[in-house]
């Protein structure tokens, strides 16, 4: 009897290790999720979309461990300038080797490391940020809500462009610049929906 209650016993703890190691995987829905950039300057600021190519998050017990999602450069707009020329200007200052070089390199992606949870609603990522194929690790707060099926995060995410040799218009490597030194800084705010697809083996702990 002893050693039937020894082998259920060490069943069940092997059951709960095989149940514990499984992840659900959450792939992004690119039609319901968001990116939006912000960038400003001296005399105001423009804003517009870049569209996601990829994502997804993995799931453990209900918590985040890890996650990748790779954004496409070229799919760059802005939202705030109405005249076409000056849209259509900016749009090709931005794709160009000023700024995000989208031709070399069009994509972005993030690679999520570690994901801590602050409290039931809230984490605290730490990611790694590849633009124009340099990588920088980030650290960024986001809203989170988990269900079986959904997972919905919400942030914003505070980037140092020059880290990624972005230097156009940048105070701290070109002086007398006036009325047209723009932010080291850009806003990404993000809004992503994932469904969940699968349960796959995980080696998170």
């Amino acid at each position: 009897m002893k050693t039937t209650g020894k082998f259920l016993g060490t069943l069940i703890l092997f059951a709960a290790f095989i149940f514990q190691s499984f992840a659900t995987k959450y792939e992004l829905d690119k039609n319901k999720s968001t990116l939006n950039w912000t960038g400003e300057k001296v005399v105001g600021k423009h804003f517009g979309t870049i569209d996601f190519k990829t994502g997804n998050l993995e799931i453990i017990e209900g918590k985040i461990v890890s996650g990748s999602f790779d954004a496409a450069m070229q799919t760059i707009v802005c939202k705030d300038l109405e005249n076409e020329s000056f849209n259509k200007k900016l749009v090709g200052h931005l794709n160009s080797d000023d700024f995000f070089s989208t031709e070399k390199h069009p994509f972005s992606s993030l690679r999520i490391n570690r994901a801590k949870m602050l409290n039931a609603n809230n984490y605290q990522f730490e990611a790694e940020l590849t633009i124009k194929d340099i990588t920088h690790p980030v650290i960024f707060n986001a809203e989170v809500e988990i269900n079986d099926s959904v997972v919905k995060t919400k942030g914003t995410m505070l980037v140092d462009r020059t880290l990624y040799n972005i230097k156009y218009g940048s105070g701290r490597f070109f002086s007398g610049l006036g009325d047209n030194m723009i932010s080291d800084h850009f806003a990404l705010d993000f809004v992503l929906v994932a469904n969940a697809v699968t349960e796959t083996a995980s080696t998170a702990k």
